[in-house]
């Protein structure tokens, strides 16, 4: 194996190891395995490799650092651009925080989440404490390496711009927000642990993910309206609910040590900065023995349920035409429901599509009020929430377990298009119509009945376009091949889907200004779903 530079570095502090009570030279090689296994871990930005043979014997981790050295430039701006530092630092901050927790709710679970230690090692002559410590360093070097990579080129930067003060600060403060990041984390898988084990808490940190990335999104629009611009000049006005959002805590000690404010508010979110993530870090040591017998509940398989039958028979009917395109709607509702690996590469896409709508609406409602908002056409902005139809859809023909897919050989079923048919409905009604009702009913809440022709007019329009996104996946069969083989440039492959999209909302905004414009519109899009469903999906 492979003798990195880390554990070289570590080795010049052996002393201070077996001080500690450390079996030194064990520690040393469980740790060296866990680098070694990191290298062959292809990270989740990577999960779309062309081909399984650009993956062979490659430092995947190394390349990912690579990309997360790109992303740390665009924070270069905010460190020369002036000396608004509370403005600029929340901003780089929540960038920062952003990029690192993705990465580890991403790719970091696997090593936060790790029992193999104790189940292999508990039986072996290590004891606990080096298991412990190999642990927690390879937590470290982890971390350290993923910030490292985004900051580095910006702290050199800041080094030349803003001088040996700063960055001797940005340093401090990069340490206290990584062991925040890494505690907070940890508590959150804790929570979950204490109430829910094996198969439930993996499909539980999955909705996580997506938790996380709603939340992100949504604190991001909150860190930058926290701010107000005023000719060119940037304008903070303390508020209660600014305590929630930890970028402006980390900012707060370059305003107070850089910029000479001495608000109270802004003393007190220094405060947070320094002693919230200590005695964190403390409480985290403290409840450590728990969080690894609790980390045992991983092992736990509980046998899965089989799938509900469904409730609403006479729905599925009135969906599905043929008693096979109804089998293949239950075959791909439980498909969508159950793998987990669809949903941790789908699911976050769905959060977007339910918040983006509402982020339009917060803007509008910056400069108007709730009524003149509600007096025009913005509705049309529930549009936004079938952004992610053409990449759910293309997704549609990879799986986890697509060496499954000689099923379709055997089957009695020489007409795939109800497999089509039923895929996409499945789609529809499992995935999307949820979202879409939820988004609707708060616009019905904020417009009133009045737009309940538009909303139909809309589903309608989403129905389309699932159809035509249809075209991404015709000729291949759903759930077929493995998600390595989705194409680096799937991205390219749905953005003219993109501008389709734009053209349903253009066509609707014109119908609104013609004499019963919306119910023609309804009878022209019912219309052309059944010819296109009928042509196209087969």
């Amino acid at each position: 194996m492979r003798d990195f530079a880390t554990l070289k570095f570590f080795d010049r502090f052996k002393w201070v190891f077996e001080k500690m009570g450390i079996h030194y030279s064990l520690m040393r090689k469980i740790l060296q395995i866990k680098l070694t296994m990191d290298r062959r871990r292809v990270p989740t930005i990577f999960n779309q490799s062309s081909s399984k043979a650009d993956q062979n014997d490659q430092n995947h981790f190394l390349k990912s650092l690579g990309l997360y050295a790109f992303l740390g430039l665009f924070l270069i701006p905010f460190i020369i651009m002036g000396d608004q530092y509370l403005f600029q630092m929340s901003l780089l901050f929540g960038i920062m925080m952003f990029i690192v927790m993705t990465s580890m709710i991403s790719d970091f679970s696997t090593v936060l989440l790790d029992v193999r230690d104790r189940t292999i090692l508990s039986t072996k002559p290590v004891d606990r404490k080096t298991i412990s410590a190999a642990k927690v360093l390879h937590i470290g070097v982890y971390l350290f390496l993923v910030t490292f990579a985004i900051v580095g080129v910006p702290l050199l930067v800041s080094l030349f711009t803003k001088g040996i003060g700063f960055v001797f600060l940005f340093v401090l403060e990069i340490i206290l927000v990584d062991i925040f990041i890494v505690v907070l984390t940890a508590f959150l898988y804790l929570f979950i642990l204490r109430f829910f084990d094996g198969e439930k808490l993996k499909d539980i940190i999955n909705y996580v993910q997506i938790g996380l990335s709603i939340s992100l999104i949504i604190g991001y629009q909150l860190l930058v309206r926290s701010f107000e611009f005023v000719d060119v000049d940037i304008q903070f006005t303390p508020e209660w609910w600014h305590i929630f959002l930890p970028p402006i805590w980390f900012a707060a000690p370059f305003e107070v040590w850089m910029g000479g404010n001495r608000d109270d508010l802004l003393l007190f979110y220094l405060a947070l900065a320094f002693i919230l993530p200590i005695i964190a870090l403390m409480i985290y040591i403290k409840l450590m023995p728990a969080f690894e017998q609790l980390l045992q509940k991983l092992n736990e398989h509980n046998e899965q349920k089989g799938p509900q039958k469904m409730r609403m028979a006479g729905l599925l009917k009135l969906i599905c035409y043929t008693k096979e395109e109804r089998v293949f709607f239950r075959f791909a509702s439980h498909m969508l429901s159950k793998e987990r690996e669809f949903r941790l590469k789908v699911y976050p896409s769905l959060g977007l599509a339910l918040v983006i709508p509402f982020i339009f609406l917060f803007n509008e409602l910056q400069d108007k009020s709730l009524e003149e908002v509600a007096a025009g056409n913005f509705y049309l902005s529930i549009y936004f929430s079938s952004i992610m139809v053409p990449t759910a859809v293309f997704m549609l023909k990879y799986s986890g377990t697509y060496k499954g897919a000689w099923i379709y050989k055997i089957l009695p079923v020489k007409d795939f298009r109800y497999l089509y048919k039923g895929i996409l409905k499945a789609f529809i009604i499992k995935l999307h119509l949820p979202l879409y009702l939820l988004v609707s009913a708060i616009f019905l809440w904020i417009y009133g009945g009045s737009i309940l022709l538009d909303i139909l007019a809309v589903f309608l329009s989403s129905c389309l376009y699932t159809a035509i996104c249809f075209t991404l996946i015709k000729g291949t069969l759903p759930f077929s091949e493995p998600f390595e083989a989705a194409q680096q440039n799937m991205g390219w492959k749905t953005i003219p889907y993109l501008f389709l999209l734009a053209g349903f909302w253009l066509i609707h905004l014109f119908v609104l200004k013609v004499p019963f414009g919306v119910l023609l519109y309804i009878l022209i899009l019912f219309i052309t779903n059944l010819l296109v469903w009928r042509k196209v999906v087969n």
